[in-house]
């Protein structure tokens, strides 16, 4: 049986059946790509999730009502890896740029003391005010700063785990613990999918590479396994597989899936409550009823020039960013519940160099990003879609990584982590448009007022897809489990619409 793996990738499950042997079966010169389509042509009757059949579980993607009444249908998720400068981008500090060169006259929460300095760095960026709002955007980000009447800048972020992995973590999974659910495994665990012919939950990944921790940031940890992400890939083909060989189309192709969908119904049966085999299954019967959908859903030639233009896929800077966000966008319109768009593995951790690297990471987004926005909003599905953009911490206000450059020398130094106080925005799906929410101290270093931890965030995104934390949960080791896991989390009512 071929199917996704929890890593989204099709692939070939071992194990003999009864009447069948599998080795051989595999072997056959159909190969790989006809099984993948295997059931194309065959439908399953599926129970709503959670289920019980003969005394087990049983689950699916169908498209279930939330707990209550949630604005929210589906979420964009672009997730910018590294730690983006909120004081260079979002959070302008006059103060900084008065003690400019000057020592810190605090105290300062490094990660890497070792290339620590207490040297104050002011924004080499100007700073503008934008929209009806007046909301504050540099100079690298002037896009986003169009889009500043229809977005939340929350302003006051926390995670407080000062190292990439536990904060990524963090924001996705609501610990700092690897193993866990993601949010997006979440919201499909409770809401299933529109789309039964599309993945419910999307990866979108950068060529570049994974971020940091790898396929954890879109894992379904111990949920059944459909309900994990699904890479869509970076380059073409995006989707490997989808097309069955010229000896299997028609008549031939259906005697044959038929065949295969026999022999898995019949694996499952003598193995009631293997939820991931179930998983597989489906998943497998998934990946042939993309054959067509996926293609449309990627199919970017329908999209008019100046769409394309409006996320800079013309220009080459912009133009693999600015692809994924529209195919993010053609996702949720066909049903897709959650998208999540990757930046590459330390995109954004300028500890070094940023006075170049900084600028690039943001000509790489700040087009597409807000594109997306207004895009979504023209077609009237900003109001039903949570757009994100953000990674997992920010960055300090001190100089790291002089290496013995003389002060006022800034070509070589960066900034280090910062988890305690940083920026990310949120648009659409029952937020706030043109609102700055809590604020960092005067130097950007620590959130002071109206502060949001990543559960607070977690708390208040159920809440808008109308979901209560204390329903959507899974029974593991005999306990009730779900993503909000620290008491304190609350809503953030102040960002809410």
């Amino acid at each position: 049986m071929v199917a996704l793996s929890n890593r989204g990738i099709f692939k070939i499950m071992n194990g003999p059946l009864a009447e069948y042997s599998r080795r051989k079966f595999l072997q056959s010169s159909y190969g790989m790509g006809a099984i993948a389509v295997a059931t194309l042509l065959k439908e399953q009757g599926l129970l709503a999730n959670p289920a019980i059949t003969g005394g087990h579980q049983h689950f699916d993607l169908k498209p279930k009502p939330p707990h209550g009444f949630g604005q929210a249908k589906a979420m964009i998720s672009m997730f910018m890896q590294g730690g983006p400068s909120h004081i260079d981008m979002f959070d302008p500090k006059p103060e900084l740029n008065r003690l400019d060169g000057k020592d810190f006259p605090g105290e300062v929460k490094y990660d890497d003391a070792a290339g620590a300095s207490r040297e104050v760095m002011g924004s080499p960026w100007k700073f503008s005010k934008h929209g009806e709002c007046g909301m504050d955007f540099s100079e690298l980000v002037p896009h986003m700063g169009s889009i500043a009447d229809d977005i939340t800048m929350i302003r006051s972020m926390h995670t407080g785990v000062n190292n990439h992995g536990q904060s990524i973590y963090a924001m996705h999974n609501g610990t700092s613990l690897a193993g866990r659910p993601t949010l997006g495994s979440w919201l499909t665990y409770g809401l299933g999918s529109e789309n039964r012919n599309l993945p419910a939950y999307v990866a979108l990944t950068d060529p570049r590479g994974l971020p940091v921790v790898g396929v954890d940031n879109f894992s379904n940890g111990w949920l059944p396994s459909m309900f994990q992400g699904t890479v869509i890939r970076p380059t073409e083909p995006r989707i490997l597989n989808l097309d069955p060989p010229v000896s299997l189309k028609g008549e031939a192709q259906e005697r044959y899936l038929g065949f295969v969908d026999r022999l898995n119904k019949k694996h499952l049966a003598e193995r009631p409550g293997e939820t991931d085999l179930d998983a597989r299954i489906q998943s497998f019967e998934l990946a042939a009823r993309m054959q067509t959908e996926a293609k449309d859903a990627l199919d970017l030639s329908r999209e008019s020039e100046a769409t394309k233009r409006l996320y800079g896929i013309d220009k080459k800077e912009t133009n693999d960013f600015g692809t994924r966000c529209l195919i993010a966008r053609r996702l949720v319109e066909r049903g897709v519940r959650f998208v999540s768009v990757f930046t590459g593995n330390q995109t954004w951790d300028h500890h070094s160099s940023m006075i170049t690297s900084l600028p690039t990471a943001c000509r790489y987004v700040d087009k597409p990003a807000a594109a997306l926005v207004t895009d979504l909003k023209q077609r009237g599905l900003l109001d039903s879609t949570v757009v994100h953009w953000g990674g997992e911490m920010g960055r300090l206000p001190v100089i790291q990584n002089r290496a013995g450059a003389p002060r006022g020398e800034r070509a070589k130094v960066g900034r280090d982590h910062n988890t305690y106080g940083f920026s990310m925005w949120m648009a659409g799906g029952g937020f706030k448009g043109g609102h700055i929410h809590g604020a960092t101290d005067e130097f950007g270093h620590k959130a002071v007022e109206n502060v949001v931890n990543h559960y607070d965030y977690h708390a208040t995104l159920l809440h808008l897809f109308g979901l209560e934390p204390n329903k959507l949960t899974y029974k593991r080791n005999g306990a009730d489990q779900g993503l909000i896991q620290n008491p304190d989390a609350k809503v953030v009512h102040d960002i809410l619409a």
